[in-house]
């Protein structure tokens, strides 16, 4: 089967660039070049600045990369004993941490198992009075956009009477720290201890504190580290302080405000202790005593940095490493870090409001990742879908709301779900490709498919649904649905609830009552495609609305293209479908300002199920093209009608529905 590509143009501009030299203070801002309407701009090799991205960069990329809790369910904490238990636990998970979770006993460890990602929802997510510990031989950990503060011990400055860290990990591997904020703490902020490998800590804020980061803790020279876009602000030592560690690689830092207390040892950034091998680029060193420093034994090289009202040491010497030899990376320049971190380091509101689950990488099946979401999800859920043909009936229950399907690739017609199920075996519900019962879904560039074939089968209900929904606030963007005999059902969970659906730059093909159900739907800027099935007279049925005779408003379709290779005058623009007899099942069909193909009849619409047609609300307006002529079987709506009956009329319900705008 041939699946219709999209024809959406593709957006060349990259207006990020624009926005770093902006933030860097580097150009007055302008006019951006910005993509196309509607498109996502080309992926950059990294992310844009304040776009953070998803996976880790650096060592924590290395050796098999870092996925945390990919592949796990998600689920969402507001409590101690659910993060603990959680974050222990032995399977994978994404938790996502809603509001402020005060650890009891104060200085409490909170222990964080393998396969983990912890992240903060927006700026909520807090962890207070304690800290996430990984113990010997933790391994693929993500720990996110969190703010973990206030175990400080009330005058113990130099943290000697509790070992109350921020986080903490002991000989663990794969673990990724980013944009999370570290303040006041008992101990260290941020201690990563005895041979723990593969680590990139990038995006933090530490501040207010004496003690910030520490690596070591060990004489084998093992760790591999990657340290960058972090803000050190109000912190005395250990910035980070690196002791024995393989490879330290850290760039585009920024460390400011260092506590003035007239140590003239104790007060420094960055250490290369022991055997240290250390490299240090584009950084940004202001009001800070001695900056960056070695050891005879380490080795530091540093290239492209900015000191700023700086004193001390100054150490460089020794070859150390070419980081280039392990990753690729492009940093940021060093005049464009402080306005960079100050903006983009720590929480950001839009990270782990959206949570995405890749398929088929993390899990193996679209309706896998469905499975994930927990029942009354209140945060976005993206399942980002791959290229490819994904062969399965996929089912999104009513209590698995505010989820995104997404197909990744430039193209709808790269990424298909498809199955053949007839109604034969189900009903409508039964025999839909998807299924979407939730409310606040919304699936862009992909292809839905049902693929049954009529012709190799007699049996009574060959009706293949591509796709279903009984959901609220439905969005079909860029979407393709092809079938033949009921292709796309848009209905609601019983006849007097008014659920609505948008479906806009898409293309939908059938050829009997392909469009139907009793949703409020509205098709804009569409192609809608009437298969011919060989007959001369009467090919088909584009339409067949269910309405509840309460509401004004069924099937709109407006600003499209129907278009057909079926002979002139032989298809119907639809017909009122009353289910199972229903007498308060009033059809509501409006087609204005669309294209008609010669195939549409003369007397577009006909009777159905003993219902006559005269009886529904069947209408048109201003729409053109060979089959748009004017007949008396053709009623058309005034002007004063239609100023009644747009997009917005149609969509915006009780709560402003209005997804269009986007």
């Amino acid at each position: 089967m041939t699946y219709l590509r999209s024809k959406r143009p593709r957006a060349r501009g990259l207006a990020w660039l624009a926005a770093l030299a902006a933030a860097a203070g580097l150009m007055t801002p302008g006019p951006s070049q910005a993509a196309t309407a509607g498109e996502p701009a080309v992926a950059a090799t990294a992310a844009p600045p304040g776009k953070a991205a998803d996976t880790p960069h650096g060592f924590a990329s290395l050796a098999g990369g870092t996925t945390g809790g990919a592949g796990g369910k998600v689920v969402t904490v507001t409590d101690q004993a659910s993060l603990a238990a959680y974050a222990a636990a032995e399977d994978p998970y994404i938790i996502r941490v809603k509001g402020a979770i005060a650890v009891a006993p104060f200085g409490s460890e909170i222990e964080v198992a393998s396969d983990k990602t912890i992240i903060g929802v927006g700026t909520s997510g807090e962890i207070v009075h304690g800290e996430l510990h990984l113990a010997p031989g933790t391994s693929n950990v993500i720990i996110r956009n969190l703010t973990l503060r206030d175990s400080y011990v009330e005058g113990d400055w130099d943290g000697k009477t509790q070992d109350f860290d921020g986080i903490q990990m002991d000989g663990a591997d794969h673990v990724w720290i980013d944009h999370n904020r570290f303040t006041h703490m008992g101990d260290g902020l941020l201690d990563i201890r005895k041979d723990s490998q593969y680590i990139t800590v990038s995006h933090n804020r530490f501040d207010h504190h004496n003690k910030a980061f520490g690596i070591g803790w060990t004489d084998n020279v093992t760790t591999q580290i990657t340290i960058d876009h972090n803000w050190f602000s109000g912190t005395k030592q250990r910035n980070p302080s690196a002791d024995n560690v393989a490879y330290a690689h850290l760039y585009n830092n920024y460390l400011s405000a260092q506590v003035d207390d007239g140590d003239p040892v104790w007060s420094y950034g960055n250490w290369a202790r022991g055997r240290t091998r250390m490299v240090i680029e584009n950084s940004f060193y202001e009001d800070v005593q001695h900056p960056y420093q070695a050891d005879a034994t380490a080795e530091l090289v540093q290239r492209g940095s900015i000191t700023k009202n700086t004193t001390g040491r100054h150490d460089t010497w020794g070859d150390a490493f070419e980081p280039r030899d392990f990753y690729a990376y492009e940093p940021d320049p060093a005049a464009a870090v402080p306005a960079l971190v100050r903006r983009f380091s720590g929480p950001q509101r839009t990270i782990g409001t959206d949570t995405v689950l890749n398929v088929p990488r993390d899990y193996p099946t679209v309706q896998a990742a469905v499975n994930a979401v927990p029942d009354g999800n209140d945060g976005t859920v993206t399942l980002a879908v791959a290229p490819g043909t994904y062969r399965e009936q996929v089912r999104v229950p009513a209590t698995k709301p505010h989820l995104v399907l997404r197909g990744t690739g430039t193209d709808r017609a790269q990424t298909v779900i498809v199955h053949n199920t007839p109604a034969a075996y189900g009903g409508s519900s039964g025999s839909a490709t998807v299924l979407i019962a939730a409310s606040d879904v919304t699936a862009r560039n992909l292809t839905f498919v049902n693929d049954f074939d009529e012709a190799a089968h007699e049996l009574n209900g060959e009706q293949a649904l591509a796709m279903k929904t009984t959901g609220d606030r439905i969005v079909f963007e860029n979407a393709a649905f092809k079938g033949n005999q009921d292709t796309l059902m848009t209905d609601s969970p019983k006849l007097t609830t008014v659920s609505r659906v948008y479906i806009r730059d898409a293309y939908i093909e059938g050829d009997v009552d392909f469009l139907y159900g009793r949703a409020t739907t509205v098709v804009e800027r569409s192609v809608i495609r009437a298969l011919s099935r060989g007959s001369a007279t009467n090919n088909g049925y584009i339409t067949a609305a269910s309405t509840w005779k309460g509401n004004p408003y069924g099937f709109l379709i407006t600003g499209s293209r129907i278009v057909s290779d079926a002979p002139a005058n032989s298809f119907h623009l639809g017909r009122p479908w009353h289910p199972g007899g229903e007498p308060d099942a009033i059809a509501q069909v409006l087609i204005r300002d669309t294209e008609l193909p010669a195939a549409v009849k003369a007397s577009p619409w006909t009777d159905m199920g003993g219902f006559s047609w005269k009886d529904a609300r069947f209408a048109e307006y201003r729409n053109h093209g060979p089959g748009a002529t004017v007949t008396a079987d053709r009623p058309q709506m005034s002007d004063a009608d239609a100023a009644r009956h747009t997009v917005a009329h149609y969509l915006t319900g009780t709560d402003g529905w209005a997804p269009y705008r986007h």
